[in-house]
C-alpha cells in the first residue's frame, strides 16, 4: 500500500473516531442558510463559533429540558474575572423561522457569569421570528431570556416567556434583553418575571442609545435601583410600549426606572387595557384584521380580554375564530369561502387562501387539515 493511502487512511479514520459532529446543511449565505433540524444540529450550532457570522435557521422547535447551562448558550463570555465580552458574539442572521426554543435553563450556580441568555451577546447581527418558551435565566450582570447584550443589533418578531433573576450585585437585567446598545428592538414581548438589583425592567435592563417600538412586558419586576415596568434606564427611545401594572407585586410604578431619553407613548395599563385590541392599533400597530397600520400583520388578539396580543406567527394556519386552535369554527369559516377567486393583496379572502394562489380550493383545504386540532 502506498504511503499515499496510508495517510489518507489514517486521516479518515482519526476524522471518524474523533466524535466530530457533522457539518450542518447550508452553506451559511442568505440562500443557503445553515438548517438546524435537530436538537443535534441546534447543540452543534451552539458549540461552534464558526456558524455564528452567517445565515442560519431553525426548521424545527427545540426542547432544552434536562440540561443546565452556567453561560449563554450561543455567543457566551468565556472569562467572568471581569465585566467585558470575552468570547466570540454573535454577528449573523438566525432566523427562528416562527418556530420556539422550550425550557432553556440557565444557572451560574454562584460562578457571577455575566451576558447571559439564549444569546450572550450580538454584535451587528440579527435575531427575528423566533419565540423563547419556558425556563429560567440567573446570573449576574447583562442578563435577559432572548439576549444578554446587544451590540449594535436587530431583535424582531421574537418573544420570551423565560424568568430572568440576578444576585446582591446583578444589574443590567431584562425580560427580553439584558442591555441594548445603538441596537433595535421592534414587534417583541416578554412575560416572564424578572427579579435584579440595578437597572432591570421587565423588557430590557437598559436601552444604550437605540430604539425600542411595538413592545410590551407584563411580567412581575423587583428591583432595588432604577426599576422599570419596562426599561430600567433609556438613553435614546422608547415608543409605543406598554406594560401591565396589575402584575406587578412588589410596587413598580415607572414604565421607566430613569428616563434620559425619549418616551413617545410609553405607559403602564391594566390587565384589561393591555388585553384590549384597540388599545395597541391605535397606537399604529399593526394587527390581523385591519389596514390602517400596514398589512404585515405583525400581531394578533383573539378576543378582548381573554389573552394578552401575540406575535401572529404563533397562531397555525388555518386558526381563524376565538377560542383558540384550529377546530370546528374554523372548519366553518373556511367553508364559507369556499371556491373564492381574485385573493391578493387587497382582497386575501380573509386568510383561507392558504397556499397564497389566488384561489380558495383543495390545496388550500389540505393545509387546513394538515393543521386540524393544532393549539386546541
Amino acid at each position: 500500500m502506498s504511503r499515499r493511502v496510508v495517510i489518507i487512511t489514517i486521516v479518515i479514520m482519526g476524522l471518524v473516531c474523533s466524535g466530530t459532529a457533522l457539518a450542518l446543511s447550508g452553506s451559511g449565505t442568505e440562500e443557503e442558510p445553515w438548517l438546524i433540524q435537530s436538537l443535534a444540529d441546534f447543540n452543534e450550532f451552539a458549540a461552534d463559533a464558526n456558524y455564528w457570522d452567517g445565515y442560519s435557521r431553525l426548521e424545527t422547535d427545540v426542547n432544552l429540558a434536562g440540561r443546565i447551562y452556567t453561560r449563554a448558550v450561543i455567543a457566551p463570555d468565556v472569562n467572568n474575572a471581569n465585566y467585558d465580552f470575552d468570547g466570540t458574539a454573535f454577528t449573523g442572521v438566525f432566523d427562528g423561522n416562527d418556530l420556539k426554543i422550550f425550557n432553556m435553563t440557565i444557572d451560574t450556580a454562584g460562578l457571577g457569569n455575566d451576558y447571559l441568555g439564549l444569546f450572550g451577546y450580538i454584535d451587528g447581527g440579527q435575531v427575528k421570528n423566533l419565540g423563547l418558551e419556558g425556563g429560567s435565566v440567573r446570573g449576574n450582570i447583562a442578563v435577559g431570556g432572548m439576549v444578554g447584550g446587544n451590540l449594535y443589533g436587530t431583535i424582531t418578531n421574537c418573544y420570551s416567556t423565560a424568568s430572568v433573576s440576578g444576585g446582591d450585585n446583578s444589574g443590567l437585567l431584562g425580560g427580553l434583553l439584558g442591555f441594548s446598545y445603538a441596537g433595535s428592538v421592534s414587534n417583541c414581548y416578554s412575560t416572564g418575571d424578572v427579579n435584579g438589583v440595578e437597572e432591570v425592567g421587565g423588557l430590557v435592563g437598559n436601552n444604550f442609545f437605540g430604539s425600542f417600538s411595538n413592545c410590551y412586558s407584563t411580567g412581575d419586576v423587583t428591583g432595588v435601583m432604577y426599576v422599570g415596568g419596562l426599561v430600567g434606564v433609556n438613553y435614546d427611545n422608547v415608543s409605543n410600549c406598554f406594560w401591565d401594572t396589575n402584575t406587578q407585586a412588589h410596587g413598580v410604578t415607572k414604565s421607566i426606572g430613569l428616563n434620559l431619553g425619549t418616551a413617545t407613548n410609553v405607559a403602564g395599563l391594566t390587565t384589561a387595557q393591555i388585553q384590549t385590541k384597540s388599545t395597541f392599533t391605535d397606537a399604529g400597530w399593526d394587527f390581523v384584521g385591519e389596514t390602517a397600520n400596514g398589512t404585515d400583520y405583525m400581531w394578533r388578539l383573539c378576543e378582548d380580554l381573554v389573552s394578552y396580543p401575540r406575535l401572529a406567527w404563533e397562531f397555525p394556519l388555518g386558526d381563524y375564530l376565538c377560542p383558540d386552535g384550529v377546530n370546528f369554527f374554523d372548519f366553518s369559516f373556511f367553508a364559507g369561502h369556499w371556491t373564492q377567486d381574485n385573493c391578493g393583496a387587497s382582497n386575501d379572502c380573509d386568510g383561507t387562501d392558504l397556499d397564497l394562489l389566488g384561489t380558495v380550493d383543495i390545496n388550500d383545504f389540505r393545509i387546513f387539515v394538515d393543521n386540524w386540532l393544532r393549539d386546541f
